[in-house]
């Protein structure tokens, strides 16, 4: 999308000097350019979100599955895993959530880059000065991809542990901080090592979170099993 961008609209910002011989407006040429390009790209992210994130829950599911059935035999246990109601529902949150997620970034990037190019054509600004502001727009549009994923995959992965301990009986967990974060956050510093209950988590900072829900954190727990210490 990036490449398409920083292609098309290098290629109409050099004819909009055409545009302004033939007393046309550079920010109306530019303009529709822009919308085209949306257009295009929008469809493109609109096709791939669905499969995209359906692979992406699908893959946090068994990736969860495995994590547990491992855990569960080191304690003596084999489990035969089945699609629970509870694991449905989460499944498809997981899917319809990362959807809109997936279809966000496009939106996002071209709201930002459509401004970029008006304020560069009502300045005056050469090319060289949107080469360069279109390279910082691409940073921080990769850098937020990257932030989501993150997200995403830490909440996935809680959600769908939750729902698959629920379902095999287990109604609490152990809350365990990463320590892996630069700044982090003093109440999950201080939730380590309690226990909390699977339906609703543990109170923190006015309201009830999970371990990993929340954007940036990477803390996790252990399953208490019923009747085992």
């Amino acid at each position: 999308m990036q490449k398409s961008v920083f292609y098309w609209l290098t290629a109409n910002y050099k004819a909009s000097g055409a545009a302004v011989a033939m007393d046309a407006s550079p920010a109306v040429f530019l303009r529709e350019a822009m919308r085209k390009l949306t257009k295009r790209w929008t469809r493109v992210f609109d096709d791939l979100a669905q499969k995209l994130a359906t692979r992406f829950a699908s893959d946090a599911m068994q990736n969860t599955d495995v994590s547990i059935s491992n855990a569960l035999k080191k304690s003596g246990f084999t489990v035969e895993f089945k699609m629970s109601a509870p694991m449905n529902n989460a499944l498809q949150a997981i899917i319809t959530e990362n959807v809109g997620l997936i279809r966000s970034i496009p939106e996002k990037y071209f709201t930002e880059v459509e401004g970029l190019v008006m304020r560069s054509v009502s300045r005056g600004r050469d090319l060289s000065y949107l080469t360069d502001e279109l390279q910082k727009r691409y940073g921080i549009t990769r850098r937020r991809a990257a932030l989501i994923a993150r997200d995403q995959n830490n909440k996935a992965t809680s959600a769908m542990q939750a729902a698959r301990q629920k379902s095999l009986g287990i109604t609490q967990g152990i809350w365990r901080h990463s320590h892996a974060g630069k700044e982090p956050r003093p109440s999950h510093v201080k939730a380590d090592g309690k226990v909390f209950d699977l339906d609703r988590g543990m109170y923190l900072d006015g309201k009830w979170v999970m371990p990993g829900e929340e954007i940036n954190c990477r803390c996790t727990w252990s399953a208490i099993l019923p009747g085992l210490k």
